[in-house]
């Protein structure tokens, strides 16, 4: 593997890409896991769907389209959707969660659409839906780079803020936070980190590498800033294991990166359960 990323351009774009999102996605996702969101990740990736479906199907029809990036418009769709989210939470006030089923299930019906539309899937789509090691140029590495510094900055000086509204709401609003602009940049943050992501563990795996290595790490961290640090360290391993494994396997490697996040979940429960006993005894 190594002479072939001395090589070839495409496995130093999905090594590189791999590394910068097992950074960010995990990230990201510890607050999200915090701010009981989970399933945030889910539907945002459906409606980046439903923006690669139709940047499909627009370039099938329409001659100016090719050569365009279905990224582009994935990103948009998933920024859209975003805005959405944080509407409807605060349409139902009492009822938050709601916010993510609705936009998920729109997600869906606009991709199976979209996909009707342009008579099926195509070798273009599959490789967004569960990733692929040669679809990742350089383009798709500059893009990730730009928002993973982007995120990176804004978690930097909005640390504070993010901190206290995902554990206590109510006490950052009374202390003078502006919630709903902290929750509008934070949910564009995720949006931009999802349809950039989808490359490598694909659109329906995504959710997976910002839950599973915080669902890991908070089984054996002792605190929040604990919580960042394993959770990016177990998202790297499983990002670079994935890759290396599918390389040396012929896997896809957005299954192969999920499938070690899920044995490093596994590992850190059994550790944990195995420390208590001994506490017990």
């Amino acid at each position: 593997m190594i002479e072939g990323l001395l090589h070839y351009e495409f496995l130093q774009n999905a090594f590189l890409t791999g590394l910068i999102i097992g950074v960010i996605a995990p990230l990201l996702g510890v607050f999200i896991v915090v701010r009981r969101l989970s399933l945030i990740a889910d539907a945002l990736s459906h409606v980046t769907l439903a923006g690669i479906a139709a940047s499909l199907l627009l370039e099938k029809k329409f001659m100016f389209m090719n050569g365009v990036s279905p990224i582009y418009m994935g990103m948009g769709f998933s920024v859209i959707g975003s805005l959405f989210i944080e509407k409807l939470r605060t349409v139902y006030k009492h009822y938050q969660e709601l916010a993510i089923p609705i936009i998920l299930s729109g997600g869906i019906g606009l991709s199976v659409i979209f996909i009707s539309l342009a008579d099926g899937f195509n070798t273009d789509l599959f490789s967004y839906l569960f990733g692929s090691v040669s679809a990742v140029s350089r383009m798709d590495l500059w893009i990730i780079i730009i928002i993973s510094i982007a995120v990176l900055v804004l978690i930097y000086l909005l640390y504070k803020e993010l901190f206290l509204l995902s554990f206590d709401e109510e006490y950052a609003k009374a202390s003078g936070i502006s919630a709903s602009s902290i929750h509008f940049i934070f949910i564009i943050m995720v949006a931009l980190v999802i349809a950039a992501s989808m490359r490598i563990v694909g659109i329906l795996l995504v959710s997976s590498l910002m839950t599973l290595p915080v669902a890991a790490s908070i089984r054996i961290a002792k605190g929040f800033k604990q919580t960042l640090l394993y959770s990016v360290i177990f998202g790297e391993i499983s990002v670079i294991g994935g890759l290396i494994l599918s390389f040396y396997l012929d896997l896809a490697p957005g299954g192969t990166i999920v499938m070690i996040a899920v044995l490093i979940l596994i590992g850190t429960i059994l550790i944990k359960k195995i420390t208590m006993l001994r506490a017990v005894s």
